[in-house]
């Protein structure tokens, strides 16, 4: 038997992928035993609606309300009110998803850093936990970061699929660490298999990150390529085999975690 109770921290179900079936994608969760879900804002169009999702759902569902680094140079200084309206509303479980993203800089590096300064500094005058983004920009990142971890609650990392050293990095500034279908691939996810298996329990968190990085462990395979959230228990499956604990203990761990981290009322 599967465990239940589970909480997938990165969904992004605002994506218009979910838009025909919504309530379904939620109702094949909560089958698969995922009974707590974070909807994923990465702009101030896709916060709003994220709200709005979980004001539809408000006992399963909260969202996060950031800029990705991706849309970094669409966002000025005069967009902060609208955001920091966003960041306070009560569903909001933390700001983000923010950070830097040097892969495919779709924004200047420059503008990154300032729209990732600026949603820190608004996290930490909220009082709202980070969902924090970090690709190909370690060093940059953790040079931002720095300034603002002691007057930021909680921060996670989400999506890690970094190197050792970055991970020793990451937990020593007190951070969170979620793990996605990375996991599941024993090709391109080996760093992150290997890792995973050092991370403290009462750090860890898992995510689907839908409708992205669906898990190749799937059997059958599904003849989509959309994530959801029913498909977290295979990212479980794969913590299993790498970690020494019982997979119902990485499992209420994981949803410990997330539980305090994203202020859910409890069950």
């Amino acid at each position: 038997m599967q465990p239940t109770g589970l909480v997938d921290i990165g969904i992004n179900l605002a994506h218009d992928s979910y838009d025909h079936d919504r309530p379904e994608v939620i109702a094949r969760a909560l089958a698969a035993g995922v009974t707590r879900m974070v909807v994923t804002g990465s702009s101030l169009d896709s916060n709003a609606r994220a709200i709005e999702i979980c004001e539809s759902w408000p006992e399963l569902l909260r969202a996060t309300a950031g800029v990705h680094p991706h849309h970094a140079r669409e966002f000025s200084r005069s967009d902060l009110p609208t955001l920091e309206l966003q960041l306070s509303h009560p569903l909001v479980g933390s700001a983000g998803e923010c950070g830097l993203d040097y892969f495919r800089n779709f924004s200047p590096p420059a503008d990154q850093r300032r729209a990732f300064a600026d949603q820190l500094e608004l996290a930490t005058r909220v009082g709202k936990p980070v969902f924090l983004h970090q690709r190909d920009a370690h060093a940059d990142f953790m040079d931002v970061l720095r300034d603002y971890l002691p007057h930021i609650s909680r921060a996670v990392v989400h999506c890690f699929t970094g190197t050792g050293p970055e991970l020793e990095a990451y937990l020593a500034a007190g951070l969170y660490v979620g793990l996605t279908g990375w996991i599941c691939d024993e090709r391109r996810g080996l760093m992150v298999r290997q890792l995973a298996a050092e991370i403290p329990l009462d750090r860890l968190m898992i995510e689907t990150d839908g409708p992205y990085l669906m898990p190749r462990t799937i059997r059958p395979k599904p003849s989509h390529r959309r994530n959801e959230s029913m498909y977290l228990q295979y990212i479980l499956n794969s913590l299993d085999e790498v970690r020494t604990e019982p997979k119902e203990e990485i499992a209420a761990a994981t949803s410990r975690n997330a539980m305090v981290f994203f202020n859910f009322s409890p069950t």
